[in-house]
C-alpha cells in the first residue's frame, strides 16, 4: 500500500511508520521540516502545515494514497481542510476515549457515543472543550464525509518511554525525588495502552477491511496508588501526598475502561496493562538514578 501518516516523527506516531515498514508498505510522511525523523531513505517526505488549509492544498492537491493516517485531526474543520483536497482510498484519524465525556465508566463501548447522528458543528480547537471539538472531528468524517471509507480510533491515555507530556512520569519522579504531589484520585481504576501499541494498532486497522469507530486500549486497568505503591517498594522511599502539593496531571479523571470487543474480533490482541506499565516504571527508575537531565 501506499500509506500517507500526518504525525510521524515522534511517539506513537514512529511506532506506526516503523510497522508500516516493516509490513512493507510505502510510507510518506507529512511533516513541517522541522523535526528531525529516524527514517533515513525508508519514507517518502512531504513538507506541510497540517493546520494551515492552503498548505494541506498545496502539498496534496492532485495527490492520491491507498490509505491515509492522520494523527493531528483535533477537530470537525481539520478533517474538512484535509479531505476536500486529499484522494484516498481508507482514512484513518485518531481519535480519543475524551468523546465519552463526561460519562467516563467501566466497558465504554464505541455505539455509546454514535457520531453519525449527533449534531455537527464546523469548528477550530479552541471553539469548545477537547472532548467537544474530538467529538466534532468524527462528525464532520461519519457526517458531512460519509462516502469515504474511514476508522477512528478512540484510544485511552497512551504512554511509553518516548512520551513527551511525562504525564505518567510525573507520579514516578515525584516519589522518587520527594516533591508533594495532590492527587485526587490516586483509587480510579484507568485506562491506558502503550505507544508502541497504539502504532501497531492503527497499522492493523490501515491494512484491513474494517471501518467506522474503534475503541483501542491494554487489557485491564490500573490505578494511580499502584504505580506509586510499586515505585515505593522499588526505591524504598515514600511518596509525599498533600492538598498543597503540586496538582497531578491526571487529576480530575474518573474510573473508566473501553471495551475493546470490536477491535479484538478484527484480529488484534491487546497486551495487559500490567505486562508493560510496571517494567515502565522500571525503566524510570534506572533512569532517575542515573540522574538523566532529560527526566
Amino acid at each position: 500500500m501506499n500509506v500517507l501518516v500526518l504525525g510521524g516523527t515522534r511517539f506513537m506516531g514512529v511506532h506506526l511508520v516503523n510497522e508500516l515498514l516493516a509490513g512493507g508498505h510505502d510510507v510518506t510522511i507529512a511533516t513541517r521540516g522541522v523535526a528531525r525523523d529516524v527514517f533515513g531513505d525508508a519514507v517518502s517526505r512531504l513538507v506541510v502545515d497540517r493546520f494551515d488549509a492552503k498548505s494541506l492544498f498545496g502539498a496534496f492537491s492532485g495527490k492520491h494514497f491507498d490509505v491515509t493516517i492522520d494523527n493531528h485531526a483535533y477537530c470537525s474543520n481539520h478533517v474538512r481542510d484535509l479531505l476536500d483536497v486529499l484522494k484516498t482510498d481508507k482514512y484513518v484519524m485518531t481519535s480519543t476515549c475524551s468523546v465519552y465525556a463526561p460519562d467516563f465508566r467501566e466497558n465504554l463501548a464505541e455505539c455509546e457515543v454514535d457520531t453519525k447522528s449527533l449534531e455537527l458543528k464546523w469548528c477550530d480547537y479552541k471553539d469548545f472543550s477537547y472532548d467537544e471539538v474530538k467529538r466534532q472531528a468524527e462528525n464532520a468524517l461519519f457526517q458531512a464525509y460519509s462516502e469515504q471509507p474511514s476508522v477512528a480510533v478512540r484510544f485511552p491515555y497512551i504512554f511509553g518511554r518516548d512520551d513527551y507530556t511525562k504525564r505518567l512520569l510525573f507520579y514516578v519522579k515525584n516519589t522518587f525525588s520527594g516533591n508533594a504531589m495532590n492527587i485526587d484520585n490516586i483509587d480510579a481504576e484507568l485506562s491506558f495502552i502503550e505507544s508502541c501499541e497504539a502504532g501497531r494498532f492503527l497499522a492493523h486497522v490501515a491494512a484491513r477491511p474494517v471501518y467506522g469507530c474503534f475503541n483501542a486500549a491494554s487489557a485491564g486497568t490500573i490505578s494511580l496508588r499502584e504505580i506509586i505503591d510499586y515505585t515505593e517498594k522499588r526505591i524504598s522511599k515514600k511518596a509525599v501526598l498533600c492538598e498543597n502539593g503540586e496538582s497531578a496531571p491526571l487529576n480530575g479523571t474518573p474510573s473508566f475502561s473501553l471495551d475493546t470487543t470490536l477491535a479484538e474480533k478484527s484480529g488484534f490482541d491487546f497486551k495487559n496493562i500490567n505486562d508493560w506499565v510496571y517494567p515502565l516504571v522500571d525503566y524510570w527508575i534506572d533512569e532517575l538514578k542515573e540522574g538523566r537531565e532529560e527526566l
